[in-house]
């Protein structure tokens, strides 16, 4: 079996639990395996400004994944942008108008600040569970959308948003990568800005093969992650979409899946 020598993690559901908190155990054994010299990578759909404080936190030392992988950047020594792949202009003025013919809430995230048109208990509650702020524009055709990472629509409706999903991932196939991250979240990036895309950049910028990559995650949006690694987990609380393409379905997040993973395809001294 080759070693591991890189380990690529989704964020919420996956080291997160619905708290918004890594368990100690989780952050032990991430730790353990960053000082033995395995790369860490964060991988997710939050923003960096969101996702710095995160790494930090844990001890980390690589770059990290945001935006689905339309953001890869260095959040330690400088704030070095590696990889960047922000949406097109027009695009992204065709979605929001698309959304906004639905009266569906969405999130602009434009050169990593949040901003919305309107307040709302969604942004609030958004915001609140992680510790980010947030800038009421308006109307945003008077914003200048260069350097825009992605739109995420948000609705309590579950049923509206895979709806919604399937129907733009229809009507932008080729232009837009649309994806679920979570049952209530649909998201809009450029096409090349997919969690699969930025471990590769990674990987080929470290000299680590496909075969050397593990991969762990929980959602619809970690597809294309689990798939640029020669290792695929998926939760235990994991969509059925994920599980069918993963080698292996760990424990969930609430049982510290992530470490019984690591354990089982790293080294059993990492179940600490």
């Amino acid at each position: 079996m080759n070693k591991v020598k890189m380990l690529v993690l989704d964020i919420d559901g996956t080291i997160f639990r619905k708290d918004y908190t890594a368990t100690q155990r989780v952050q032990n054994t991430l730790k353990s395996l960053s000082e033995d010299g395995v790369k860490v990578v964060l991988c997710t759909g939050r923003m960096y400004a969101a996702t710095k404080f995160i790494a930090a936190e844990l001890g980390l030392k690589t770059p990290v994944i945001c935006y689905q992988g339309g953001l890869v950047k260095n959040f330690y020594e400088n704030q070095d942008t590696l990889w960047s792949r922000p949406m097109d202009c027009s695009l992204a003025r065709e979605v929001i108008k698309d959304l906004k013919s639905r009266n569906v809430f969405f999130n602009l995230y434009v050169n990593d600040e949040l901003m919305v048109e309107h307040d709302s208990p969604l942004i609030r509650q958004y915001v609140d569970a992680r510790n980010i702020s947030y800038k009421v524009i308006g109307d945003s055709e008077k914003v200048d959308l260069n350097g825009l990472n992605k739109i995420l629509a948000i609705d309590d409706d579950t049923g509206l948003i895979e709806n919604l999903q399937k129907e733009m991932a229809e009507k932008y196939k080729g232009k837009l990568y649309v994806v679920r991250s979570t049952p209530r979240f649909c998201e809009f990036s450029d096409p090349e800005a997919t969690k699969g895309n930025a471990v590769r950049f990674l990987a080929e910028k470290w000299g680590i093969k496909k075969e050397e990559i593990m991969a762990c995650g929980d959602q619809d949006n970690d597809i294309e992650m689990l798939l640029a690694a020669g290792i695929k987990v998926a939760m235990g609380n994991a969509t059925e979409d994920l599980k069918k393409i993963a080698d292996y379905v760990t424990e969930t997040v609430d049982n510290d899946g992530v470490v019984k993973a690591v354990a089982k395809f790293i080294g059993d001294k990492y179940e600490i």
